[in-house]
């Protein structure tokens, strides 16, 4: 059966179009609480302007939004589908349940991660230069993202075991490059690391954790906090610092 949609020309509470076929859900008071302010808003716009279409795009907007304020468990479809500007049904046309929606976000969120490091890596020579470079972007992109990334680092436990093992095999390369640094400084002797899991470990949760806590208006910018960070992990290894 052929059911006929309403085309409407509102918009949602952000101002955004609402998509052909759907009719938008009024703001409750639930929905409110998760409103962001504008630095945030942007912030999210731009971690995931390369999804598309802008449908599934502004739902997953919607998701991080949603999960960052009430929590995977609390948020309800009708939430994240009302912070899209979509019907319930809308949700559906695009992702096949809430939790899809959130192994979306965090694997595209990890392969994210991946690929910055790898850059880092790639265009730095020597353990000392590619431990602070490697800090300093890692920082700065839980800080600039933090939305997303205490998302992603956050509600791990809520995807399905599949899912599950999937991110973690991404976290275990990931873990991997940090190791590979402590080893070769530690092999060449300009670090002083007698665990190199343990300090990996306590590196990568140092600007991980920046996202629990980092805000715009934060004392320190994102740069800055990046540079302070990577000066911290130096010192942590044992490093001499120019």
């Amino acid at each position: 059966m052929r059911v006929c949609c309403q085309r409407s020309q509102s918009t949602d509470r952000k101002g955004r179009p609402v998509t052909r076929g759907t009719t938008e859900t009024p703001a409750t008071t639930a929905d409110t609480a998760t409103a962001l302010d504008p630095d945030q808003s942007r912030e999210l716009e731009e971690a995931w302007q390369g999804i598309q279409p802008d449908a599934a795009r502004r739902l997953l907007i919607a998701a991080v939004e949603a999960f960052a304020a009430r929590g995977f468990h609390a948020t309800t479809t009708r939430d994240i589908a009302g912070g899209a500007g979509m019907s319930p049904a809308g949700l559906y046309v695009h992702y096949r349940s809430k939790e899809e929606l959130l192994h979306r976000i965090t694997l595209i969120g990890h392969r994210q991660t991946r690929r910055l490091m790898d850059a880092a890596l790639a265009g730095t020579d020597g353990p000392v230069e590619r431990l602070r470079v490697l800090m300093r972007d890692l920082t700065v992109w839980h800080a600039r993202h933090h939305t997303t990334t205490r998302v992603i680092e956050y509600e791990l436990h809520s995807l399905s075991a599949e899912h599950h093992t999937e991110i973690v095999l991404l976290r275990r390369e990931i873990d991997g490059l940090v190791r590979q640094v402590l080893e070769d400084g530690t092999a060449q002797g300009v670090f002083d690391v007698p665990d190199v899991p343990t300090t990996a470990l306590a590196l990568l949760s140092l600007s991980v954790d920046v996202a629990r806590w980092y805000h715009p208006s934060a004392r320190l910018p994102e740069e800055q906090l990046g540079l302070l960070y990577a000066d911290l992990a130096l010192r942590m290894v044992g490093a001499a610092r120019d």
